[in-house]
């Protein structure tokens, strides 16, 4: 009966053919909660589980920009948000940025109900949910609030000088080439700069993602970092790597 009700309450809310609430009422993205509503535990100690994860560790770890290019599923957001929260927690910077486009992937959501926060929380889930498996629902709801980590779209970026953060810009392949580059130029003095992408599975139009031409042109910077990912490094079900060398 529990599970019933659970299905139901995760569906959308329809009214005269309009969603009327996409999630439950009581639905958080914050949260990070099993079956039985309780807090999952957390991670608290991240190794990389090959070569190339462990050359993107210490090129974050060496540099103050670094490119983490690769397929889906090869950790790269999930090691850049490790990264950020070490540094956070050993003092190296004041606070986490944490940024991706609101693009949806090949299908219109058209307008979702609610405030800023409840339209974006969808866009944005990725980013809590490595949050939470990092340090916990409670501390980050904690953190979010007194503005130590900000979670917010790329629009939200622009004009800003990024000093003393540690900033992730995740799903970078559904980037222009321009929003690239601003994001890049937001980076401030005492900070560092991970942007994450595969430009393989961009969801914009053909020819408009500026993820590979940034990553090709910055690999010429001494002191920038462009790591490079394949399937090898692939962490999620195997079948992942196998489907991604076909497809």
């Amino acid at each position: 009966m529990a599970k019933r009700s659970a299905r139901v309450a995760a569906q959308p809310r329809v009214h005269d053919g309009k969603i009327t609430a996409l999630f439950p009422a009581d639905w958080d993205p914050i949260e990070a909660r099993g079956r039985d509503g309780r807090e999952q535990s957390y991670v608290r100690k991240v190794r990389p589980q090959s070569d190339n994860q462990r050359a993107l560790m210490a090129a974050i770890e060496r540099h103050s920009l670094t490119l983490a290019v690769g397929p889906a599923g090869t950790g790269k957001t999930y090691l850049a948000v490790t990264a950020a929260v070490e540094a956070l927690e050993a003092g190296s910077v004041g606070r986490i940025i944490l940024t991706r486009p609101a693009v949806e992937a090949g299908e219109s959501l058209g307008y979702l109900p609610g405030d800023m926060h409840e339209k974006l929380a969808p866009y944005l889930r990725p980013l809590y949910d490595a949050l939470n498996e990092r340090i916990g629902g409670k501390r980050v709801r904690q953190l979010v609030a007194e503005g130590t980590i900000e979670i917010a779209p790329i629009a939200y970026m622009r004009g800003r000088t990024l000093n003393n953060a540690f900033v992730v810009i995740d799903e970078a392949q559904n980037c222009t080439y321009g929003q690239i580059k601003m994001l890049l130029t937001r980076l401030g003095w005492h900070s560092t700069m991970v942007l994450t992408g595969d430009p393989d599975q961009s969801d914009l139009l053909d020819g408009l993602s500026g993820l590979a031409d940034i990553a090709r042109r910055l690999e010429a910077v001494d002191e920038i970092a462009v790591v490079r990912l394949d399937e090898r490094d692939i962490v999620r079900h195997p079948l992942v790597g196998e489907m991604l060398g076909v497809l």
